[in-house]
């Protein structure tokens, strides 16, 4: 196969030489994007413990760990819902959560439920309740029983009760000891996005 030389400046560059220097540009391009997302796998921490059973997986967390997830400054908007399948009002306002995480998936928003659940409980309820509810959002058990010491890194003003919520992004934190409606969830996240 014969290639044509092609005018680049004052110099003509051989057709086939061109397209090994694309070619060697996308290489590197995609070289960078891999070193790139390398960087950011590594800096996430590592779970304590991964819990999988019937298709379902669940990270657990000592609190040092959790508060990575809770302290991101990227552009995406996070909310993060403190809850326990023993809680009813948090089990009441989880599909709040869930049609949340649908409606602004695309939206750079993500949803991030935090079960505080026994651990002994992982996998007798909260695994058989992630399942049943059908629950999309990413789901990690804070394993830490020092709750004391981390209530109030989370928020100063945390009591510790449940269901408590932190709405956050690089520039605002909203956190929220209540319960949500949908309408009122999605209220404090369009005050904090917009």
């Amino acid at each position: 196969m014969k290639f044509a030389p092609i005018k680049i400046g004052y110099f003509y560059v051989p057709e086939k030489k061109r397209m090994a220097k694309i070619v060697l540009f996308c290489l590197v391009l995609v070289q960078l994007a891999v070193v790139s997302e390398r960087q950011h796998t590594a800096l996430e921490p590592k779970p304590l413990k991964i819990y999988e059973k019937d298709g379902v997986r669940v990270p657990a967390y000592d609190f040092k760990s959790l508060e990575y997830f809770l302290n991101k400054k990227n552009d995406t908007t996070y909310v993060v819902n403190f809850w326990a399948t023993w809680c009813a009002p948090c089990v009441a306002e989880l599909p709040h959560f869930e049609k949340l995480n649908a409606l602004y998936k695309n939206r750079k928003v993500k949803v991030l439920l935090v079960s505080l659940d026994m651990r002994k409980k992982i996998e007798s309820n909260l695994i058989p309740f992630i399942k049943r509810k059908n629950l999309k959002s990413d789901v990690i058990f804070l394993d830490d029983l020092n709750a004391n010491e981390w209530i109030g890194k989370v928020d100063a003003g945390w009591s510790g009760a449940i269901p408590a919520t932190v709405i956050f992004n690089k520039t605002e934190r909203k956190f929220y000891e209540q319960s949500f409606t949908f309408d009122a969830l999605e209220n404090e996240l369009k005050q904090i996005i917009r």
